[in-house]
Parts: C-alpha cells; structure tokens; sequence
C-alpha cells in the first residue's frame, strides 16, 4: 500500500495544492481529523482552521476557511473558500478585521451581523495564529 495520497485542496479562486502527501489534518465540528493513505472514504464538513499537511517527511501549514473534504483511500479533495499559506497573510489586515469583528459583536446589532462579525473573527484569528507561529520558527 502507497504512503501517499494526492491531495487537492481548491478554492474559487485558484488550485492552492496539488500533490501527494502523507497526512492531512484538519478541525470539523466535532474535533480534529487526520488522514493518511488508505483511509476509509468519507465526507467531512471543515471548520475555520490551520490545517497541517506532511510532505516529503515535512510538515507544512495553512490558514483554511471552512468548507468541505473528500476522503477516497488514494485521494483527498479540500474545497473552501480561501486557503493562504503564511507567508500569504498579510498580518496587519488580519488584525485589524479581529478588532473589526469584535467591535461589531459588541454592538449587538441583529443576529445576522453577529454571526458574520464572529465567522470574520475566527478567519483572522487562524490567520494571524498561522503566520505567527511560521515567522517565530
């Protein structure tokens, strides 16, 4: 049985990955999933995340909007709408949509508002969490 897997990982914007991998994790709803080669097919639904991916014995990882995941045993396919490895995130911006977002949850103005203002929250926060964690190492 291979190591490896290919792996897609998409937006609507662009094919931000194609290659084979060894492991994929990533945060659904109820905890985090890691697939490797040979995995029982399945469907996951996908949080606002960084999702890890091991190459060639290296691991690699990336600020990923929620979205959906398709496991077969020798492929994976990612779709969600936005997927930036650090060097992509331009951290200011990111905290500065985090102050955004907190301010218009402190307003409490309909429950639409604050649903999207805590979705925004959650997309800055791994984004400022994930190009952290690479410029320190």
């Amino acid at each position: 049985m291979s190591k490896t897997f290919r792996l897609q990982i998409i937006t609507p914007e662009r094919v931000f990955l194609e290659d084979d991998a060894e492991m994929l994790v990533v945060r659904a709803p109820d905890g985090e999933i890691g697939v490797e080669a040979g995995h029982a097919p399945m469907g996951i639904a996908t949080e606002e995340c960084a999702i890890r991916i091991k190459r060639n014995g290296e691991w690699r990882e990336a600020a990923a909007s929620d979205g959906f995941v398709t496991v077969t045993p020798d492929q994976v396919l990612m779709m969600v709408q936005t997927c930036e490895w650090p060097e992509e995130i331009d951290a200011n911006l990111a905290q500065r949509n985090e102050e955004r977002a907190r301010e218009i949850m402190r307003q409490r103005r309909s429950m639409q508002e604050y649903i999207m203002a805590k979705s925004m929250m959650a997309r800055a926060m791994v984004r400022l969490r994930v190009s952290t964690r690479t410029h320190k190492n």
